[in-house]
């Protein structure tokens, strides 16, 4: 559908006006302003990232055996090679925006970073095969681990949450909340980056879980769909402004498993080993190791033919409780 003329003739005006924001502290990332690779380039980086630590699982079709370790190598190398220069578009635009000291350090900063990432990535996919292990495990709808790595969206929001860590670790600004909000919007799991999370983890169903930035999370842990380890309030300073980097979120110890619902807030919030969280329990206070905590089971109502009313256990007969 072509413009009509009015609009045609007011295009210029309009390009104009949305121009002034391309010199404005959020506005476009040219090559001569912020300078940073764009969020599809992220994207490509992680996903070949999984390509490597998972070879032909997430692709169009299998790896040939004779070609893996070319493959292997090209892929981590191609990878590697674009996410330094990313990072370090990335680092350079922090310095920028918070104080440039012209240090000349970004490019030291994400060598580093990369350093980090390579030497960590084998032990990172043994973590992940634990966390695998744990799925096939801990579901009995699990035919075969195979199933789990290419379909399960717990699994991958876990292996993206890895990858992303590493990052997050070194201080890479932006590009590891971008891989991370990647996996938000494919599996409706919302893990940042910053969390600590220990071997063997399982999200069964997935959807709605949150874990804060601040969370450390144990081995063994199992959480169901609708899981929130969240903040309970959030400190400011004297002039009213966030204050950031402070614990807010809760810990979790190993073996624990919280069902469907759940919330769990604070940074004094401790979980204990072992301990069992009910679904829809909304907690703000520690619970020790082996609790079980669930909330008082509701009695439903029941309506007979006749009109009358009772519970489970009997009639009902609360003359205030009126339908």
């Amino acid at each position: 559908m072509e413009l009509n003329k009015e609009l045609r003739d007011r295009m210029p005006q309009i390009i104009s006006e949305l121009s002034h924001c391309w010199h404005c502290p959020i506005g476009a990332n040219t090559e001569k302003g912020l300078n940073l690779a764009g969020q599809r380039a992220v994207h490509s980086v992680l996903e070949d990232l999984i390509s490597v630590l998972f070879p032909g699982c997430h692709g169009h079709e299998p790896v040939q055996d004779s070609f893996l370790i070319q493959y292997l190598q090209e892929q981590f190398e191609s990878a590697i090679d674009r996410l330094r220069d990313q990072m370090l578009r990335a680092f350079q635009y922090q310095c920028s925006v918070v104080e440039c000291k012209d240090c000349h350090d970004c490019k030291a900063q994400s060598d580093e970073a990369i350093e980090h990432i390579v030497n960590s990535l084998p032990q990172v996919q043994k973590i992940l095969q634990s966390d695998i292990n744990a799925a096939y495990e801990g579901d009995p709808a699990a035919r075969s681990t195979m199933e789990i790595v290419m379909s399960y969206p717990g699994v991958y929001a876990v292996i993206v949450h890895r990858v992303a860590h590493l990052l997050y670790e070194k201080d890479v600004p932006l590009i590891p909340r971008v891989m991370s909000e990647h996996a938000h919007s494919l599996t409706g799991i919302d893990i940042h980056p910053g969390a600590q999370i220990g071997q063997g983890f399982f999200i069964d169903h997935g959807t709605g879980v949150v874990i804060g930035e601040t969370c450390v999370i144990g081995q063994n842990v199992k959480l169901y769909q609708g899981v929130t380890l969240g903040a309970m309030s959030f400190e400011r300073d004297p002039e009213g402004n966030l204050v950031k980097g402070i614990k807010r979120h809760p810990n979790v110890g190993d073996h624990v498993v919280i069902y469907a619902g759940a919330t769990i807030l604070g940074g004094d919030t401790t979980i204990g080993e072992h301990a069992v969280i009910g679904g829809n329990v909304w907690l703000t206070h520690s619970v020790p190791p082996k609790a079980k905590v669930h909330n008082q089971q509701p009695k439903p109502l029941i309506r007979e033919k006749d009109g009358s009313w009772r519970t489970a256990d009997g009639p009902w007969n609360d003359i205030g409780g009126g339908i």
